[in-house]
């Protein structure tokens, strides 16, 4: 006699499970006699579920491009000192001493205070209750997830403060600062172009070098004001990455840039960086160099308060958890603005 149960019947193909107690539609029950004989079913997930979660994709540079200083609390601006000096009738024959001088030049300071906007960044996390029940019969970190969400948004709004501050609130960055001075690149490539695809690599090492130049004049050639950052649009950065100096050469144009740059030849060292921000920054929507020291001395900003989790709790009303989250930031503090060239055209 046969060992096998009804468990079921076949009807064009489809197993209709026979029920033991259980309400139809319910799960289909196999007995101890069922599944020593064979005669029990795999029910099984017909997906395949990848574990990783693709996060949006973006970048962030302005770590990389200016000196970030930490603390100072819930301040409203950031102030920094500077002093001028001067001497009577110029530095000159009038500090000569002779016999019988009845007086002597006075040096002179002038000290200075310059002020600089400080802004709040605040956002909230809401997680509700239900999904936090959820989240945690599947092993995954809601709140995690919402967190590097907040911590994306924040960085997006830190690169943007960095580079082109908040128009809304009267700041800038780096690379529209108004009291910066501009200039376009000389038309020296093909047909006068000034754009670097038509250049030669010799022409566009005369770009960097009279920009370099052109602020370390404007420091009286301080050497310690030698700038040592230059920032460029994607594509000028992979055009000077990729292409040789000549058809038989063994060194792409940015090696030859690299080497034969001002900066490294007075003993300093320099950074070509791309930065998207630098696309269509310049006059009528051209592309901008930025060249500038990148120093603390020089350049910086301020993370007066980090981005904090600063409250939580529950919302009754809405059944849910509400986080918020805050941040205490300065714009752009450029210290010494002749020290910064912008050169457009690129």
């Amino acid at each position: 006699m046969s060992n096998f149960k009804n468990v079921g019947t076949f009807d064009a193909g489809v197993f209709t499970p026979k029920m033991s107690g259980a309400p139809q539609g319910g799960v289909p029950t196999m007995d101890a006699a069922g599944i020593a004989s064979g005669g029990a079913f795999l029910v099984s997930e017909l997906e395949k579920r990848d574990p990783l979660i693709r996060k949006p994709l973006t970048s962030f540079t302005y770590p990389r491009d200016i000196n970030i200083n930490i603390g100072g609390g819930w301040a409203d601006y950031v102030s920094a000192m500077s002093v001028a000096y001067g001497i009577t009738g110029g530095d000159g024959a009038s500090a000569v001493a002779s016999g019988g001088a009845n007086g002597l030049p006075v040096i002179q300071a002038s000290v200075d205070k310059g002020t600089y906007k400080a802004h709040v960044f605040a956002a909230a996390l809401r997680v509700s209750f239900q999904d936090m029940q959820r989240a945690n019969m599947i092993g995954r970190s809601l709140d995690q997830l919402l967190t590097d969400g907040m911590r994306m948004a924040y960085d997006k709004h830190m690169d943007r403060n960095v580079y082109m501050g908040m128009s809304e609130y009267d700041t800038t960055g780096l690379v529209n600062n108004p009291d910066v001075v501009e200039t376009s690149v000389t038309g020296t490539g093909a047909q006068s172009s000034t754009k670097w695809k038509d250049k030669t690599p010799q022409q566009i090492l005369n770009d960097i070098n009279a920009a370099i130049t052109a602020a370390w004049e404007a420091a009286e050639y301080d050497e310690s004001a030698i700038p040592n950052h230059i920032l460029i649009p994607y594509e000028q950065y992979t055009y000077i990455l990729n292409t040789m100096v000549t058809d038989l050469a063994t060194e792409t144009i940015m090696d030859y840039v690299m080497k034969n740059n001002v900066a490294a030849k007075n003993g300093g060292s320099l950074f070509i960086g791309a930065t998207k921000w630098c696309k269509g920054a310049g006059t009528s929507g051209s592309d901008r160099m930025v060249v500038y020291v990148n120093h603390e001395r020089f350049l910086n900003m301020d993370e007066l308060v980090p981005l904090s989790r600063t409250m939580s709790a529950p919302n009754v009303a809405n059944v849910c958890y509400d986080t918020a989250y805050m941040a205490n930031l300065s714009e752009v503090q450029v210290l010494y603005p002749q020290t910064l060239r912008y050169y457009d055209g690129i």
